[in-house]
């Protein structure tokens, strides 16, 4: 498991995911939004329309139930804003970023 930071246009929030999803963090997350949002009938909730709604969390909770059931990413801390990565505290400026 290792930390990423993922924020939906608000807060920066520190998260543990498994190695692989931190290693290719930006794949997993535009398989996400772009395939698994929109085309899943299990994300149907998120739909409004052609519209898309959802959060980073939204993310987590799809990779704990679909992708890696059995290596459960977590919050760490909140971060707070950092103006999208932009000022991200120096201990964390390291890790993988992605803003939704």
């Amino acid at each position: 498991m290792k930390e990423v930071i993922l924020s939906a246009d608000g807060d920066s929030i520190l998260y543990v995911v498994p190695d692989d999803v931190a290693e290719n963090l930006e794949d997993y997350c535009l398989e996400f939004c772009s395939d698994w949002l929109r085309n899943s009938p299990d994300a149907e909730r998120y739909r409004f329309g052609k519209a898309v709604c959802y959060t980073e969390a939204d993310f987590i909770k799809y990779l704990n139930t679909y992708v890696f059931p059995d290596h459960e990413s977590k919050m760490i801390k909140n971060l707070g804003w950092t103006d999208l990565g932009k000022n991200l505290p120096e201990e964390y400026r390291n890790l993988p970023y992605y803003n939704f």
